[in-house]
């Protein structure tokens, strides 16, 4: 039975858009498996098979490892968004079966509070933990646990590391287990000690994790400031950062992507911009938000050899609003202002910036009625969206052809998202 009485768990999705494909197709089972990024471009994500095979690194462009992948029978997919965002909900709502305190830190981690157990050690708790979210929800995790978020941080990199050893979960409640791994951690792999504090502590000799714990505080305090001297005491057991249950505040709302093919004509430009626009403003919406700055910008593709241009327009807005139409407006002149015949554009996007309350906008002195209207009209559109998929109602722009959409040549279905990508079962 360990001493601590509470504890701090990393939950870490293995290869988790490779998991949620996996969930859903079991042919993918030890299969090697890549998914790419936007247009079908680099491998963003790869299954342990694939990290076997040393020309398929992550960042990798597709096109230029085609033969490898037929070689070594590689399953390709386009990245399915909708798919992981929504495996990973539920990931998370499986781990609140545990802990009412969870802190969400990326779309595949989660710290966990973990209180003591009479007649558990915090190891039986982890693989509890582990096994269930596999039951419930079919993807694989590595558990990590110890007194701080970065030991817990320490010991998930571990478990990962080794999966047989450790069978998915390290516990590091126990000082005495901690020198060890400690030991065998590179100082680069301890969670806030980016490269260059990194290439610092190595050129004074504090390669890794248990010298940089070891280290004296006050010279890491000089040298990292206050960022570091917090790292060191968590590496000793002192819990200096707490979890954080509420989300930050968002500051910005981005929407941005590249092209699927070049768009030339300002036509599509303004299709692409309200498109992205409409996204941003569903996003603004859904965290109850109002933006007060719009920014729109538009690029060419800096890697080729053809004329390059770039540039972005910023309107500070009156009023905030949290209204399509309003906010198109703005989107559509800073597109009309900016763009140049004669360029090819790879990407475009909105920025929509000083984020506060929607309950909190005031009543406007001119047009109040025809924003409430447009509000309403906004909530209307939103649920018949949210109920019967994403466009199902969205506001027009010039027409084009569409080539300008990210392409998703290799996407699976939506199996949790579209009623008719849901698998059937036949008797």
């Amino acid at each position: 039975m360990n001493a601590a009485t509470s504890a701090i768990a990393l939950v870490d999705c293995v290869s988790f858009y490779v998991s949620c494909e996996r969930v859903f197709n079991a042919s993918l089972v030890r299969r090697p498996v890549v998914v790419l990024s936007n247009n079908d471009g680099c491998i963003i994500a790869r299954s342990p098979e694939v990290k076997q095979i040393p020309e398929l690194k992550m960042g990798t462009p597709i096109f230029r490892v085609e033969q490898v992948v037929d070689a070594h029978d590689v399953a390709v997919f386009s990245s399915n968004y909708a798919l992981y965002g929504d495996m990973s909900l539920r990931v998370m709502e499986a781990l609140h079966e545990f802990s009412p305190e969870v802190e969400v830190y990326s779309i595949d981690e989660a710290f966990l509070g973990l209180d003591a157990r009479p007649r558990q050690s915090f190891l039986d708790y982890g693989r509890e933990i582990r096994e269930k979210v596999y039951r419930w929800t079919g993807i694989p995790t590595s558990i990590g646990i110890s007194q701080t978020k970065t030991l817990a941080k320490v010991a998930q990199r571990f478990s990962k590391k080794s999966p047989e050893a450790t069978q998915g979960v390290l516990d590091l409640t126990d000082p005495s287990d901690q020198a060890q791994v400690l030991e065998e951690t590179p100082v680069e792999e301890v969670w806030g000690v980016g490269p260059a504090y990194s290439k610092l502590l190595k050129a004074a000799g504090i390669t890794t994790a248990r010298k940089l714990r070891d280290a004296d505080r006050r010279w890491i305090r000089q040298r990292m400031t206050v960022v570091g001297a917090r790292i060191v005491e968590e590496l000793r057991g002192v819990r200096c950062l707490p979890l954080e249950q509420c989300p930050q505040a968002r500051k910005t709302i981005t929407c941005s992507r590249s092209f699927g093919s070049v768009v030339e004509s300002l036509e599509q430009m303004r299709e692409a911009v309200g498109r992205y626009l409409s996204i941003a403003a569903e996003r603004l919406r859904r965290y109850r938000l109002a933006a007060g700055v719009v920014t729109v910008f538009i690029n060419t593709n800096r890697f080729s050899q053809e004329p390059q241009y770039s540039n972005a327009v910023t309107y500070e807005l009156a009023q905030a609003t949290d209204t399509t139409e309003e906010l198109l407006e703005w989107a559509l002149k800073g597109v009309e202002k900016i763009f140049r015949p004669g360029y090819r554009y790879k990407k475009a996007g909105v920025l929509l910036n000083h984020l506060v309350p929607a309950d909190q906008l005031s009543r406007r002195l001119y047009g109040d009625s025809q924003f409430e209207r447009s509000r309403r009209l906004m909530r209307a559109v939103d649920e018949i969206n949210a109920r019967h998929g994403r466009d199902t109602i969205r506001y027009g722009v010039a027409p084009s052809d569409d080539s300008w959409k990210t392409r998703f040549s290799k996407r699976s279905p939506l199996y949790t998202t579209c009623l008719k990508d849901a698998l059937t079962v036949r008797r």
